[in-house]
């Protein structure tokens, strides 16, 4: 527990060493990416460690602080959490060091390092923290740290706006934790909230069992991005820089994930309806996630989408779990679980390198508006090519990782169809799962394509360059890891038994063997793909070798007549996912703003028109429909009652006076 502890420390002492050298830019990137690099690559070890040999670590001192004490413990649970989040800070640290240079001189770049690893740390607090009040801290920093984050270009009002939708989604989150805590305190009795004491009402609260689930389907959800409490995510991913939307998609938004299945531990056996809500909750936010998605023209918007769509397939996992322990079957329970917890690793690495490459694309072009990109291929080779792994396993394509944690749900879906009693939950996880895969590879062909591939759309992509050594070497990381993962499948589904086993209540060797089945299977996958990935790449030295010492020249491909194409002739990111949106337009709501004519509903007023326009966006159900007019309302009633903040200090004091007397009067009682 030590080496945790202190590399928690060194992120604080290199947060703060950043922040004290001012505006002096230079020395706050190289101290705050250090400092950053530096304590995650520490923080790794015990985490380690823990998955390998099993076991607890923990750390337990008295403090001045009611309901406890200062508790830390890392298990099997905290430990797989801790690997994605210090992985990917590590690497978007690393690759902030370049990114961030084009900030000096403008912006307080030792308060952005400040805020970073105190964003890194908070998270690492909030996976060990073994007692309610600590964890309740560490998840408020956790909140301002990312809120700073998310606000860094406050001057633009639309970086504002989502800031504080995104502080007013969190403290409201955090509202129901706090109910949730005091109930669970409550229940314990003792006045204490460490996590030990809750352990000890598995399967004995009854009936507050069930409103506790529900208080962090809503709390852990807001944070995790679960439809309908995800609004904040589209909008606060985007106006990050590109390293700290990396970290808030990738790792970040797992603390919700981690959070409710930790709340499972405390319960006991689940009802069913448990997990047919985490099942319902996963459709429809891996649906409506995913063809979102699809209608959007900004990359990191997009890419905002599918952490919806992600999130959504690991509540399946999870959901299927939780139906697997209500009908006491094992063997469904374990591969959900293993399935959700390994698509938690995978999604951080591969969600990281695409928001990190999205960034790469914006750092060189100045834009992030899928229509004015394009050919970016031949002028940024490693961005492109690390792009194209993350897409294609986000994809769930194999041989990459993300294939391998939706292998283990989809065996599960498999062999709940087998048995009477769970083949609906099974169908319905089959049919949710490929409609998913279905629409992600649709929309990330659109995505590389439009971005990569074909002609330059707009003047943006002149002086387009591939990125710096540093933000290079940040992509190649997490592509690797894809890659690795997706060729020992294998040992990558064992990495979660510890975990499972704690979620589960099942033992480890009964895990274990729950997942041989999977492990074999995986083996003969992982056989197949490392024998193709080396034709390939003994294609490859013989082309090479081949032609070697010859002349060649490149030519055009065969073009249906055009002997001059243009970037017009070619697909827009509208018009390649328009039949696709089109099918889903009561959910997508597409809105047009169409000038001169429009191609898509009129026909040319004559042989040779003059200019026209045609722009499509697609808004937000939830936020417009649902959101939208209850913020209205509050802000209507906020404003009438503006008169109570009247800057007199004389009022101030009044309403204080009035609350400690309405206090006593309901203490006498």
């Amino acid at each position: 527990m030590f080496l945790l502890l202190v590399a928690i420390g060194l992120l604080v002492f290199f947060g703060f060493t950043a922040l004290l050298s001012g505006r002096n830019g230079q020395a706050a990137n190289l101290i705050g990416s250090c400092g950053a690099l530096l304590g995650c690559l520490l923080g790794l070890i015990q985490p380690v460690r823990i998955l390998y040999t099993g076991g607890v670590e923990q750390f337990q001192c008295a403090w001045n602080v009611p309901y406890g004490s200062f508790f830390v413990r890392l298990d099997g649970l905290s430990a797989l959490f801790l690997i994605p989040i210090f992985i990917l800070c590590g690497v978007a640290g690393l690759y902030g060091r370049d990114y961030m240079k084009g900030y000096c001189g403008r912006k307080n770049l030792g308060a952005y390092w400040f805020f970073f690893n105190g964003l890194a740390a908070s998270m690492a607090l909030v996976a060990i923290a073994a007692n309610g009040l600590l964890f309740l801290m560490s998840w408020e920093v956790m909140a301002l740290s990312s809120f700073f984050l998310v606000t860094f270009e406050n001057e633009k009002e639309s970086v504002e706006r989502a800031g504080w939708t995104y502080l007013a989604a969190t403290h409201i989150g955090t509202a129901f934790l706090l109910v949730l805590f005091l109930m669970l305190g409550r229940q314990a009795g003792g006045g204490s909230l460490d996590f030990t004491s809750f352990l000890a009402l598995r399967g004995q609260m009854g009936a507050p069992a069930d409103v506790v689930f529900l208080l962090a389907i809503v709390g852990f959800g807001a944070k995790a991005g679960l439809v309908p409490f995800h609004i904040w995510l589209p909008e606060a991913h985007p106006a990050a820089p590109s390293p700290v939307s990396a970290v808030m998609s990738g790792v970040m938004i797992k603390t919700g994930i981690y959070g409710i299945l930790r709340i499972l531990t405390f319960l006991g056996p689940p009802h069913l309806w448990w997990g047919w809500l985490l099942v319902g909750l996963g459709l429809v936010s891996g649906i409506y996630g995913v063809v979102m998605a699809l209608a959007q023209h900004d990359l990191k918007r997009l890419l905002a989408f599918h952490s919806v769509e992600n999130i959504g397939i690991i509540a399946l996992g999870m959901g299927l779990g939780v139906l697997g322990l209500a009908w006491r079957m094992p063997l469904l329970a374990t591969l959900g679980f293993a399935g959700a917890l390994l698509h938690v690793v995978n999604h951080a690495l591969f969600k990281g390198l695409l928001f990190m490459g999205a960034g790469s694309v914006q750092h060189a072009t100045g834009t992030r508006e899928i229509d004015l990109l394009g050919g970016l291929m031949k002028r940024m080779p490693w961005t492109g090519a690390t792009f194209l792994v993350g897409a294609i396993a986000i994809c769930g394509i194999p041989p990459l990782n993300g294939f391998v944690s939706e292998f283990l749900i989809y065996l599960g879906g498999f062999h709940a169809v087998g048995a009477a009693n769970t083949a609906a939950a099974g169908a319905l996880l089959l049919t949710g799962l490929a409609l998913i895969g279905g629409l992600a590879a649709a929309c990330f062909t659109k995505a590389f394509g439009v971005v990569f591939l074909g002609e330059p759309r707009s003047s943006h992509t002149d002086g387009a360059h591939e990125a710096g050594w540093s933000m290079r070497l940040s992509m190649l990381l997490p592509a690797a890891g894809c890659i690795a993962i997706g060729l020992f499948a294998p040992w990558a589904a064992t990495f979660t038994g510890r975990a499972v086993e704690l979620v589960s209540g099942l033992s480890y060797l009964d895990v274990m063997k729950n997942l041989d089945p999977s492990v074999s299977a995986l083996s003969t996958a992982a056989i197949v793909f490392a024998v193709l990935a080396l034709g390939v790449i003994l294609l490859a030295l013989v082309r090479r070798r081949v032609l070697s010492g010859r002349s060649s020249s490149t030519e055009g491909t065969w073009d249906c007549g055009y002997s001059r194409p243009s970037a017009t002739m070619q697909y827009t990111a509208s018009s390649f996912a328009q039949p696709l949106t089109a099918m889903f337009e009561p959910v997508v709501r597409t809105k047009t703003l169409a000038s001169g004519a429009s191609l898509l509903t009129d026909a040319p007023p004559q042989f040779f028109p003059g200019s026209s326009s045609f722009e499509s966006h697609a808004e937000d159900f939830f936020l417009k429909s649902i959101y939208g007019p209850i913020f209205v309302a509050i802000g209507k009633v906020a404003r009438k009652l503006r008169f109570l903040q009247a800057g007199r200090v004389q009022f101030y004091i009044l309403y204080i006076a009035l609350t400690i007397f309405t206090l006593l009067i309901w203490c006498l009682r």
